[in-house]
């Protein structure tokens, strides 16, 4: 059977690749010579001086596609031996510039410039380095068919300053921190950027990168006259080391109690690049650590696994070469990793990509007379992709994770193909094997299939996916199996010239999906919204869900109406909001109580200050609750109509001293009341204390001191006894968990 899906998935990608060599889209022909430069470029007497090659002919993407950039904007390019120097010079009113000295990255509501850069001119994957009009960083990876990358982190240097007819920005960009062919004339794609958030969140970019056409990298200039340069020798070594004290309560053990663990701990994580394009990352005891925690949202009464983002700089580097249409690698799966190695490269066309890693979590799960206890699984990932033209991709991705005297392989084959100038399709067939530890066997195959179209107006998308009851990818996350699942999307917007209201318009959704044995309908959605637009980065959204499920073989139909409001009209402030309400399953009702529907509410609001240059706060509140309908009889003949309800509270306040100093200081709080005779759930209350200080130099040299201090509504009875046990209170006056540590990383490069 996986050989016949494997079969079909290749002669559909063999006939998209026909079709796509009927109609090739065109290139961009703007063009670009960079000079050669002695010195570097000056901030100051850019405009009295010769800095490079001018760039000034900004155009917009969004809210015009090929108006004029609203505000002036100019940009001068050059490099010598070791670096590429950009400097913007931004026409504005210094009062309407939105600009503050913050964390790295922690600049997506400010005005900001960009550079990308397309190494290797394929079209496919490009760096982007941005700052904001102090100069503050953030840097990341492009890839057509994939989610932006901002994780990457590279070194480089940036300044920037207000001034009285606006703000200028120097970038200086180590060749040493890109990879490029060794070749000794450089031919780069290359695109330069404006967004001004108050202005419509206007986009411009030389050279027009216009939304009439699918895909954003392959419409970068050409870029020449780079020789004689390269990334030279290029190892960077990053000891760091931990020191931390906890005391906890071990609440899952046989015999509960509180224990005291102190730990001392150093590695060294190590990167070595090989005639630029070639990265390998070596770790002896690495780095895992995760310093910033994890956004608060509601994981109650949820059919499907609720995941965080990856946060662990390991994992996250390079994540990329990894991603697959359907998720076969998601790193969080390996959640407690003792060493680790990458291996990445990009050269003539070819992408590779490797990458291996124990986990102790499994051993460690298991009881403490389980002969697993302390064995430990060992995972395995590479990936090998190829570029045909500017139009085709073809990847291939193949998963390993043993444990003991099981394992799961997975298998996936994808290709995406351009066809024309606004409509690609992307194909995966997929096969996973598995043995699990009582030895047996189970074969499952899978195909997905999406046929989309990206326009100024007018988006669609078409999307099968096909995953066998046996398919089980222990590295990956797929949120079901057994399914074979339709899925349409329609949106049109509307647009206006010169008016607060800049574009509307509706978007239609619609799913199916069947089993794989009765083909029985499992569920089936319509979902209308209708969007606005307004100028000051607003947005308001209205959405209406019908839908039908099947859960424990019993049928329910759903509906919800949501509003959702999202707004940034001042530079000190930004608001999200949204409400909805309708109904939904209890998926986990209390024993002898059948699944049954129930109403459902819930809001979600988030508020976001910034009054000065150097300070934030972030307040986020979500209250959501499920409720009975009338028809509805608890076993213990209670009247209540309350299932649960669940407030999650997050308080956040960063100040930035300096450039590189941060204080930081989270408070959370979570609560869990539920009606425990309708529901399977315990009372809980969670309040976490968290303040961090952060010395961030650069990427790799970083000083961290941190405390948590976590309260729950717990007490311990017998501690001293042979038999403790753990009852929930209805206070938070037990310290459940209170860590300090101290974290320290310096980068050495060569």
């Amino acid at each position: 059977m996986t050989g016949r899906i494997c079969s079909a998935a290749a002669r559909y990608a063999v006939l998209s690749i026909l079709l796509c060599l009927q109609g090739q889209a065109g290139a961009n022909t703007a063009q670009v010579r960079i000079p050669r430069v002695s010195q570097a470029p000056n901030l100051e007497t850019v405009l009295e001086s010769v800095a490079g090659a001018e760039l000034s002919d900004f155009q917009q993407r969004e809210p015009g596609d090929g108006v004029p950039s609203s505000l002036g904007t100019h940009a001068w390019i050059s490099y010598d031996e070791d670096n590429l120097y950009v400097i913007f010079v931004c026409e504005d009113q210094p009062a309407k510039v939105r600009a503050h000295l913050t964390r790295r990255e922690d600049i997506t509501a400010d005005d900001r410039v960009l550079v990308f850069l397309d190494p290797f001119k394929d079209g496919r994957r490009a760096y982007v380095f941005a700052c904001n009009p102090l100069g503050i960083q953030m840097d990341g990876i492009l890839t057509e068919g994939q989610e932006d990358d901002y994780a990457f982190d590279a070194l480089w240097h940036s300044e920037g300053r207000l001034t009285a007819d606006g703000y200028r920005v120097r970038m200086t960009i180590p060749f040493r921190s890109v990879r490029f062919s060794n070749a000794p004339t450089q031919v780069w794609g290359i695109a330069l950027g404006r967004i001004i958030p108050r202005n419509n969140n206007e986009e411009s970019y030389w050279p027009l990168i216009t939304k009439r056409v699918e895909g954003f990298v392959p419409q970068f200039a050409t870029a020449d006259g780079l020789e004689g340069i390269s990334a030279g020798r290029n190892m960077q070594f990053i000891p760091y080391g931990i020191s931390s004290g906890a005391r906890f309560l071990e609440a899952e053990s046989a015999f509960p109690g509180f224990r005291k663990e102190v730990e001392l701990r150093g590695g060294l994580d190590s990167k070595l690049v090989f005639q630029s394009a070639y990265t390998v990352d070596v770790a002896l005891n690495p780095d895992f650590s995760q310093v910033e925690s994890d956004e608060p949202q509601v994981t109650l009464n949820q059919r499907y696994e609720v995941v965080y983002p990856e946060r662990r700089p390991f994992f996250t580097e390079n994540a990329g070469y990894f991603q697959t249409p359907v998720q076969l690698f998601f790193s969080r799966r390996i959640a407690d990793p003792q060493y680790g190695a990458r291996v990445t490269a990009k050269t003539a066309g070819w992408a590779l990509g490797a990458l291996v890693s124990d986990d102790r979590a499994p051993g460690r799960l298991v009881e403490t007379t389980d002969p697993l206890r302390g064995e430990r699984a060992e995972n395995a990932v590479m990936s090998l992709r190829r570029d045909i033209g500017k139009q085709v991709n073809l990847g291939l991705l193949g998963t390993s994770r043993d444990f003991a005297r099981g394992w799961n392989r997975a298998l996936g084959l994808d290709a995406r193909v351009k066809l024309g100038s606004t409509w690609v399709v992307a194909t995966q067939a997929l096969a996973t094997s598995t043995r699990d530890l009582d030895g047996q066997r189970l074969d499952g195959p899978g195909l997905y299939a999406d046929v989309l179209r990206d326009g100024r107006s007018f988006d669609y998308e078409l999307r099968y996916m096909d995953l066998d009851p046996d398919f089980r990818s222990d590295l990956g996350y797929v949120k079901r199996v057994d399914m074979r699942q339709v899925k349409q999307q329609v949106d049109y917007r509307w647009r206006r010239k010169k008016s607060m209201l800049v574009k509307y318009g509706p978007t239609v959704v619609t799913q199916m999906t069947r089993d794989h044995l009765n083909n029985e309908l499992q569920d089936w959605k319509v979902e209308s919204k209708f969007k606005f637009e307004f100028t000051g980065a607003t947005v308001l959204e209205a959405q209406r869900t019908e839908e039908y499920e099947l859960f424990k073989a019993i049928g329910f139909r759903k509906h919800a109406t949501q509003l959702q409001l999202d707004t940034a009209w001042l530079k000190w402030l930004a608001l999200s909001a949204t409400y909805s309400q309708g109904t939904e399953v209890n998926y986990h009702p209390a024993k002898k109580v059948a699944p049954f529907l129930a109403n459902l509410g819930e809001a979600d609001l988030t508020v976001t200050l910034k009054p000065s240059q150097r300070l934030s706060l972030d307040q986020t509140y979500i209250y959501s609750y499920l409720r009975a309908r009338p028809g509805i009889v608890a076993p213990d003949g209670s009247t209540s109509r309350r299932i649960f309800e669940n407030p999650i509270l997050r308080w956040k306040l960063n100040v930035q001293v300096t450039r590189p100093l941060s204080l930081r200081t989270i408070v959370d709080y979570e609560g869990v009341f539920p009606n425990s005779s309708l529901v399977r759930e315990e009372r809980e209350e969670h309040l976490t204390g968290d303040v961090l200080a952060t010395y961030l130099l650069n990427p790799g040299t970083a000083l961290y001191v941190g405390y948590t201090d976590r309260h729950e509504n717990l007490a311990l009875d017998g501690a001293s006894s042979l038999q403790p046990t753990l009852r929930r209170t209805e206070s938070l006056d037990q310290s459940t968990s209170r860590q300090f540590f101290f974290k320290f990383s310096y980068l050495i490069q060569r």
